[in-house]
């Protein structure tokens, strides 16, 4: 089976990663609830030029998470499980399935309501803390289980991210989106020239975030772009990709997204809270992720897979795709974003 030793070095750095990354989650919770709470919410609330601290560390630092995935995806899918077309397909549908069917759940529940806005709530994967989680079972999970959840969970923030440019954004500069654009074509051209010095991806790269930053669109997409300039080459120790991967994985895993966890879930539960659970947006969101998103990722990832149009890889069965559908249900910062 074609399991890069990179990747499986990715997600074994991951576990004692995922570890801090629900530890942390809890002290939020907990801070957030306490007597201490106010100050600790409003610490992670503070206004740091243009934007406060919170949407700093999602706009700039998960920028940097998202360019380490987008670094493991052109990995396998150049020399890994996803280097077969079939294969590569699956988690493009499942995340099709995945979009669609919580938001059809949503509306069917909300339709003409002055929440059926909310629709575009229960369509998005959290990618760090599903892959956080999956990462915290070890090595009982198949590799290429963990490569499609990745694969699966990017496809839906992007999709997210056009939903939410599309639909929740009123106001896209599509001259800073153009320059953006731009950019990354440079880039990109650079890395089929195989120009390997780091320098000018760094410095392209961070004007590109810059731009998106300011075009209206989740400037987080930019890492994903930034990683598919990079050269590959040949995919080796000394390829940039390659020592690219392997300097990101510890500041990721231990710094930027326990860093995640601590600002996103500073949320403080009013009282009366579960009131609010029984209204029909909640039971829309509720049932979207915890019913839709399994259901869709596996409905649609089965049906396309009977036409023929991908695969199973190997190793895998249709209960592993429901399962991560589940962990699919996972939807945090794009969900609250939307909302």
């Amino acid at each position: 089976m074609k399991i890069t030793k990179l990747f499986t070095g990715f997600f074994e750095s991951e576990k004692s990663g995922g570890i801090i990354l629900v530890f942390a989650t809890a002290v939020s919770l907990i801070l957030a609830n306490s007597l201490l709470g106010s100050n600790y919410i409003a610490f992670w609330n503070q206004p740091m030029g243009s934007h406060t601290l919170t949407e700093w560390i999602n706009d700039g630092l998960m920028t940097i998470f998202f360019l380490l995935i987008g670094l493991e995806l052109e990995r396998e899918i150049y020399i890994g499980e996803l280097s077969d077309l079939k294969t590569a397909s699956l988690p493009i549908f499942a995340a099709l399935g995945g979009m669609v069917v919580p938001a059809a759940i949503f509306m069917l529940l909300n339709f003409g309501t002055e929440a059926q806005p909310g629709a575009g709530i229960p369509m998005a994967t959290d990618i760090a803390f599903a892959v956080g989680i999956l990462s915290l079972i070890g090595k009982r999970v198949p590799a290429s289980l963990k490569i499609f959840l990745t694969a699966l969970a990017v496809i839906d923030d992007l999709g997210a991210i056009l939903v939410i440019a599309f639909f929740y954004t009123k106001d896209i500069s599509f001259v800073n989106l153009g320059i953006a654009l731009a950019i990354w074509a440079v880039l990109f051209a650079l890395g089929k020239l195989k120009v390997r010095n780091l320098i000018p991806y760094i410095i392209g790269g961070g004007a590109m975030w810059y731009f998106m930053l300011h075009s209206g669109v989740h400037a987080t997409i930019t890492g994903v772009m930034l990683a598919f300039a990079i050269p590959f080459g040949e995919g080796g120790e000394k390829s940039t990709s390659y020592l690219l991967q392997n300097f990101l994985h510890k500041p990721v895993a231990f710094f930027i997204l326990p860093l995640f966890a601590l600002t996103n879930t500073c949320i403080a539960l009013a009282d009366g809270w579960q009131n609010h659970l029984v209204s029909l947006s909640a039971t829309g969101i509720i049932l979207g992720l915890v019913v839709g998103k399994p259901v869709g990722i596996w409905l649609f990832a089965r049906i396309a897979a009977k036409f023929g149009v991908c695969k199973l890889p190997h190793g895998l069965r249709w209960k592993h795709i429901f399962a991560t559908g589940m962990l699919g249900g996972i939807g945090f910062t794009m969900s609250i974003f939307i909302a």
